[in-house]
């Protein structure tokens, strides 16, 4: 609603992070009701989530390559074992610092789908999306975009199924991918003679 005085709009009740933020995430959101209610991007983000929850999906992707050869096993369990640390410092560090609550809705929860009830702030999703992706990537550029734009859709279903503002899947995505590059940069120092 606007003010009489002609100001912007009223933030949401949630704004911890200020109006610019707020207005981020009301924008963010509207562009995706375009999307929402159609099959095909309803099937791909729910199914996207389902598999994001614990990083199914990665832990997945990890066991899968590792089959293929003994350096791809070791590179399975140290994705596991990074993703282990990830949800440590994201789910039971960065989260619990805030409190910020999770989108409002009135849709009623989607068959199969967990129902979450840490804070909003940040994407878990996102951050484990994003950090696998930069870990799988590691000198691999030609496969780069396609663990990314994996993570995208990840990272991308949770504000789409309204379980995270914009701005918890941003700030998901930064962290995981930060999280990623320490590890990267971790095993380069731990290889070297």
């Amino acid at each position: 609603m606007t003010a009489a005085n002609g100001d912007d709009p009223d933030p949401p009740l949630d704004a911890p992070f200020g109006p610019i933020v707020a207005r981020f995430d009301l924008a963010f959101d509207e562009v995706l009701d375009h999307l929402r209610g159609h099959p095909v991007p309803d099937l791909v983000f729910v199914t996207a989530s389902k598999l994001g929850d614990w990083s199914v999906l990665w832990h997945l992707i990890g066991a899968a390559r590792g089959l293929t050869s003994d350096p791809r096993a070791t590179e399975a369990f140290r994705l596991s074992a990074v993703l282990g640390i990830e949800s440590l410092v994201v789910n039971h560090g960065v989260k619990r610092l805030f409190r910020r609550t999770r989108p409002h809705t009135d849709d009623r929860p989607i068959p199969g789908l967990r129902s979450p009830t840490t804070s909003s702030f940040p994407s878990g999703h996102a951050s484990a999306a994003f950090c696998a992706a930069t870990v799988l990537s590691a000198g691999r550029r030609s496969t780069a975009p396609a663990w990314f734009a994996l993570a995208g859709i990840v990272a991308l279903s949770r504000p789409y199924l309204r379980l995270h503002h914009g701005s918890d899947m941003v700030a998901g995505a930064a962290l995981g991918t930060a999280i990623g590059l320490v590890a990267r940069r971790v095993w380069r120092l731990h290889a070297r003679p």
